[in-house]
């Protein structure tokens, strides 16, 4: 286990998430609007920066700092890489929303990418930031041994890649309008469209520090758990939210006859089915004590998100 041994869980003060994500969700912006100037030429790079800097939770790369801190390691080790994975996000978002694709015209309560800058153009800030995210994590990571970088950078691109989310993205594509897909295939296509990025994250803040095996296997564990939660949760706002608090167009799955969580499983055993999760991935990190804190906290935060 990390330190040698399991960490008992002990009393302590009740952690305060609302103040640790305020912390930490500034020490990101604070780190994406460094890592991304505009350059020649500025179009590009306005459009990469417009995507990248529309706010959001930053959950991801929030993730990535927590698992890093709970091995060992530091915010500033883990923030090279938490950036990019923000990226690699962002990137999945502008595309996601194209027309080709999803056919988005809001993300973040702000217009997509595409509605501003035209589908060339969002495509393009699409490859730039997802170019920029693998040169980022490799060239401005400090103080970590070169093999550790080099796991990272090869987990993210299976994460992003056909393995991941372009695979999952496709399943995805191919099963629009189907509205009888077989919970399997939905199960394929959010453990890859949304959980292997969301589990790189969790994994690569470790790997920075120079987690264990085991350590590593049982992060990976709490976030495959996380991660086809957030999308049963996802699936049910879609259906229970308004555009105002989702953030962009809501009733999207059952216009495109998509096959989603609550359809198949029905809402109340959807909500059931993303509690046992959460209930699960909690588990897994209580034996790392209070060092995992935060990640109690951000797994119990995505059952009871409302955006």
């Amino acid at each position: 286990m990390i330190d040698g041994q399991p960490s008992p869980k002990q009393d302590s003060p009740a952690f305060d998430l609302e103040t640790y994500l305020e912390q930490r969700k500034a020490l990101v912006e604070e780190a994406l609007e460094r890592s991304l100037l505009v350059t020649e030429p500025e179009r590009i790079y306005e459009a990469m920066r417009y995507s990248l800097l529309a706010g959001g939770k930053r959950l991801r790369p929030i993730l990535c700092l927590a698992t890093c801190e709970l091995a060992g390691g530091t915010v500033e080790m883990a923030m090279p890489a938490a950036c990019a994975l923000e990226m690699i996000h962002t990137m999945s978002l502008i595309h996601d929303d194209l027309p080709a694709m999803d056919n988005d015209d809001y993300r973040r309560g702000k217009l997509t990418n595409h509605k501003l800058y035209g589908e060339d153009m969002a495509i393009l800030a699409g490859d730039g930031l997802l170019a920029y995210a693998f040169e980022s994590v490799a060239t401005q990571t400090q103080n970590v041994p070169a093999s550790q970088v080099l796991e990272v950078v090869a987990q993210m691109g299976r994460a992003v890649g056909a393995a991941g989310l372009v695979g999952g993205q496709v399943m995805d594509l191919e099963a629009e309008g189907n509205s009888e897909t077989p919970l399997e295939t939905l199960n394929y296509i959010h453990t890859h469209k949304t959980g292997t990025l969301l589990e790189t994250c969790v994994v690569s803040g470790a790997i920075l520090a120079g987690a264990a095996d085991q350590d590593l296997q049982r992060l990976s564990k709490y976030a495959q758990n996380i991660g086809l939660a957030f999308q049963i949760v996802d699936d049910i706002l879609d259906i229970t939210a308004s555009q105002e608090e989702l953030g962009k167009t809501a009733g999207k799955d059952v216009q495109a006859k998509k096959s989603t969580y609550p359809s198949i499983l029905g809402l109340e055993e959807s909500k059931t089915q993303a509690k046992q999760r959460i209930e699960a991935a909690v588990a897994l990190v209580d034996v790392y004590g209070e060092k995992a804190e935060p990640l109690r906290a951000i797994a119990k935060l995505i059952l009871t998100r409302k955006n």
